[in-house]
């Protein structure tokens, strides 16, 4: 059975390789834009759910693979920042305090049957300073992440401490996605 990922994210290949080598990429656009009002848990399945059939649609016969992060703090999602004074806002909002990644991930076989989940992993920042900010928005690492950090990378500087799943937060749920596939018999 053949294996896609509809994700373009070098995270997610990276993550589904530890899995398998047998699968293809296929990055698809999807709304990603969030119900007003809607559980955040609810949404990231969605959304992934989403991408998974957007890849179907062009690849009936696979297995198809999606997956949403969203960072959340006082009930709020925060996406990607549109630039670095949002990143730093963000990441203010965020130092000293614990927040919740929510990781959604749906699975699509090619004769139906859909498995989704949602990971929720609680991730607490330092009460870093002012110049270890600037030192982290010059990496250039939050601009395309949700949330404006990267925990596989610089980011990592910023984390006291999680509780919960870390390849979530890094945007693929890796054992709970390994149980999927080989309760499917694709791996």
């Amino acid at each position: 059975m053949d294996i896609i990922l509809a994700s373009g994210s070098p995270r997610r290949r990276e993550l589904l390789a530890l899995i398998t080598k047998d699968f293809a990429v296929c990055p698809v656009d999807a709304d990603e834009t969030l119900r007003p009002g809607a559980p955040l848990d609810g949404e990231v399945v969605r959304l992934s759910r989403l991408k998974a059939e957007a890849a179907q649609a062009l690849h009936p016969a696979a297995l198809c693979i999606g997956s949403d992060t969203m960072v959340t703090i006082d009930g709020l999602p925060l996406g990607k920042p549109a630039d670095e004074q949002q990143a730093a806002a963000m990441l203010r909002r965020l130092r000293g305090r614990t927040h919740e990644v929510l990781t959604g991930l749906a699975v699509l076989p090619p004769a139906g049957g859909a498995r989704t989940l949602c990971t929720r992993t609680r991730v607490t920042f330092r009460d870093f300073t002012e110049e270890e900010l600037a030192a982290y928005l010059a990496t250039g690492e939050p601009l395309d992440k949700a949330g404006a950090y990267g925990i596989q990378g610089h980011g990592a500087l910023l984390v006291r401490g999680i509780e919960g799943d870390y390849y979530s937060v890094m945007g693929l749920p890796v054992a709970p996605l390994y149980e999927i596939l080989r309760s499917l018999r694709a791996v």
